[in-house]
């Protein structure tokens, strides 16, 4: 299961999958970019993909999401948690979060929970933007008082490291990675049109590029992975200190877990 399959690297890794055999799932915000891409899974692969909308904006569509995959499906094989955004301005959604913390975060936190009796395998789009991160786990929205889209951004990406950090603690039955896929030609920023524009002109990877480390950690022997490891360009990293601290991390579940209404 893909989230974030619309475009970008979680097309193009939905479109590998599917061409080598794997039933796909996936799951989009918009209804018509999630159609096609759909299409473009069936017509790379000839098998149609099931596909379930749900905005990361919105937790009761992550709770209504979670629902529909418990009663479709008996097994998750590998969830991969890619949806993620950045965001320009500073926006609350409707649950009262900053959107950046809660579209990269927070949903994919509360959805990975919601499903942790069926997945046996978890990776999770992080970024090297975590440099710029600035996470309080006593102030989630800290971001939205002094607002800088990148630093938005980065401690969201931050967040991701910690989450798969301690995932691998709390769930060792669950092989948990996160990756950094290199900076990529997506949708990212495109309401801003010197962002569109250096996406368009900068020589950025391709979505095809940015989804090789996604796919080999979906492929790879966990017995070769490190569970709960940050990876790049196929080789384990090591993230910044303030992404790689079990003590944060442990803050940042028991925060999210209160913050998405479930027990840490």
């Amino acid at each position: 299961m893909v989230t974030g399959a619309s475009s970008g690297i979680g097309l193009a890794a939905a479109v590998d999958l599917a061409r080598r055999g794997d039933q796909v799932v996936l799951v989009g915000r918009d209804p018509a970019r999630l159609q096609a891409a759909g299409d473009r899974v069936r017509d790379a692969s000839g098998e149609t993909p099931e596909l379930f909308r749900a905005d990361f904006a919105v937790l009761d569509d992550v709770r209504r999401l979670a629902e529909k995959l418990r009663a479709a499906y008996d097994r998750i094989d590998v969830l991969v948690n890619n949806a993620g955004a950045i965001v320009l301005q500073p926006v609350t959604t409707v649950d009262g979060f900053e959107l950046s913390i809660q579209a990269n975060h927070l949903a994919p936190f509360l959805l990975s929970n919601l499903l942790r009796d069926r997945v046996g395998r978890m990776v999770v789009t992080a970024s090297g933007a975590h440099r710029s991160g600035a996470l309080d786990p006593n102030d989630l929205n800290l971001p939205l008082r002094r607002y800088r889209a990148f630093t938005a951004y980065g401690t969201s990406k931050q967040a991701n490291i910690l989450f798969t950090a301690e995932a691998a603690r709390r769930w060792p039955e669950i092989h948990s990675h996160c990756f950094h896929p290199g900076v990529v030609r997506t949708r990212f920023g495109n309401e801003s049109r010197l962002v569109a524009a250096g996406m368009r002109l900068l020589p950025f990877r391709s979505p095809e590029k940015g989804a090789e480390t996604l796919l080999w950690l979906v492929n790879s022997d966990p017995a070769r992975l490190r569970n709960g490891g940050y990876y790049y360009n196929r080789r384990l990293r090591r993230p910044l200190r303030k992404a790689a601290d079990p003590q944060l991390a442990a803050r940042l579940w028991t925060a999210s877990a209160k913050a998405v209404g479930i027990d840490a």
